[in-house]
């Protein structure tokens, strides 16, 4: 028996060094039969800190105004921001048939994110990074999405092995990247146009955060990180520029009071919506989609 066991150890140990069971390829999550999403659209960072989440919830929000069929899936698990900023904080996603239930907004967007199944929302998410790929996987494929046009995956910052597996496993049709404007975002948007280059996914374009704020008494438009680089930025990477957001107090406290549906401007950042409406409307003419 002692040898037996010796045996399987080693050729346990020899798969793991060797990397036969990495053949096996990437898992790719699969629809369930009470969800129709359509297309899945990403939006990253190559850090956190520059409003990914924010943009998240801009593009979410202009694509309902639209009249389009909403969802985010919330992939930054350790950092979920999503609910709070849609006006969700302290409310609960509910189960039906053994699945996830997303909590649906009063602009109809419909969310599923770890702080929905968490009892507090100021709970820790303590989870290595295999329990993390299994609640994404739960939150697209054990999820009653229903019928939605766009599900918009709010990114976890960086290129860690959780972005991997978002990219490895779920459908993403593009993804809208996020900077801001400092000295060191050239690098920094670097590594996710990398990144997605190397997992063979379309980038929709590039998002500047931060990019200036209004004076309230002069008018004055000032930068306070410095000149916008989004310009710059795009073109050293063959990629689209797709606008500027402002430093705004009001917005931010829209965000930490959960109403930016009623207070967003109608508006914003038109280019990168349209960009995911286009590239939706290609890729269903392809698939002979109406």
């Amino acid at each position: 028996m002692a040898d037996s066991d010796d045996e399987q150890l080693r050729k346990e140990v020899d798969e793991v060094l060797h990397g036969t069971k990495r053949n096996q390829g990437p898992q790719v999550f699969e629809q369930n039969g009470r969800s129709d999403i359509k297309h899945v659209m990403g939006v990253i960072s190559g850090k956190g800190g520059v409003g990914k989440s924010f943009v998240t919830g801009i593009l979410a929000v202009e694509l309902a105004r639209r009249g389009a069929r909403v969802g985010i899936l919330d992939a930054d698990i350790t950092g979920p921001s999503i609910p709070r900023m849609l006006g969700l904080s302290g409310v609960h996603a509910t189960g039906e048939d053994e699945m996830l239930v997303p909590v649906t907004t009063k602009g109809a967007i419909k969310v599923m994110s770890a702080n929905l199944v968490l009892e507090s929302e100021t709970d820790p998410v303590l989870w290595r990074g295999p329990v993390v790929a299994n609640a994404i996987e739960q939150f697209y494929s054990e999820t009653i999405w229903g019928d939605i046009d766009y599900l918009l995956v709010d990114m976890p910052p960086g290129t860690s092995d959780v972005a991997l597996t978002v990219f490895q496993s779920l459908p993403i049709e593009g993804v809208v990247i996020v900077s801001s404007p400092q000295d060191l975002v050239q690098m920094v948007v670097g590594k996710a146009v990398n990144m997605a280059n190397m997992m063979r996914v379309p980038i929709l374009g590039l998002v500047e955060n931060m990019a200036y704020l209004t004076c309230p008494h002069c008018g004055e438009k000032i930068e306070p990180y410095g000149p916008s680089r989004l310009a710059e930025t795009a073109e050293s990477f063959g990629i689209s520029p797709l606008g500027q957001l402002p430093i705004d107090p009001a917005l931010a406290a829209a965000c930490d009071e959960g109403t930016i549906e009623d207070v967003l401007p109608e508006g914003l950042l038109p280019d990168a919506v349209q960009t995911i409406i286009q590239v939706s409307e290609l890729m269903d003419a392809a698939l002979g989609r109406g």
